[in-house]
């Protein structure tokens, strides 16, 4: 999916506990970059959760609406990890159930640190695809990723308040 001016897509964060950019890279990971910025374009992030916070690790959202309510997604996508991109401190990348590589669907993360075992390293390593990186903010991603957390239901590592994702925008977009 290119960008009309040839540019990569930034997409803002606008949270409880502040805002964040991040530039989505739509040449390497075509496929998830246009699954991302249509649940983007849908509001599909707007009034969900930050709902797994792991220090030194990741934080994630984009599948829980407020009260740890599940949303309905669209079809999951195929796997790009192998398209080199690593999940490096800043990236963003895309969950999945650990043994279906082929199983995204909305749930992003963010590394908080380098995560090597995430790359893609081959057919019995298929990784977590990166498609992006924080370009602004990553003080807001360290002051998330400081909070305490607790177990909700089937649910580790779940913030003990609440971190509201307000809204998810292209920026520049009309």
């Amino acid at each position: 999916m290119a960008n009309s001016v040839g540019k990569n897509p930034r997409i803002r964060f606008e949270t409880s506990h502040g805002n964040f950019t991040v530039e989505i890279d739509t040449d390497r990971a075509p496929v998830t970059a246009e699954n991302f910025l249509q649940y983007v374009k849908d509001g599909f992030y707007d009034n969900t959760l930050i709902h797994r916070v792991i220090d030194n690790f990741i934080i994630q959202g984009g599948g829980f609406e407020p009260g740890m309510i599940q949303k309905t997604t669209r079809p999951p996508i195929r796997n790009e990890a192998e398209q080199g991109m690593r999940n490096e401190r800043g990236t963003i990348a895309m969950a999945r159930v650990p043994d279906d590589p082929d199983s995204a669907t909305s749930q992003f993360f963010i590394n908080t640190r380098d995560n090597d075992g995430l790359n893609h390293a081959g057919k019995y390593q298929p990784g977590y695809c990166a498609f992006g990186r924080v370009l602004e903010g990553m003080e807001v991603v360290e002051r998330i990723e400081g909070v305490v957390t607790r177990t909700a239901g089937d649910h580790q590592n779940v913030p003990m308040q609440e971190i509201i994702v307000q809204q998810v925008v292209v920026e520049g977009a009309a």
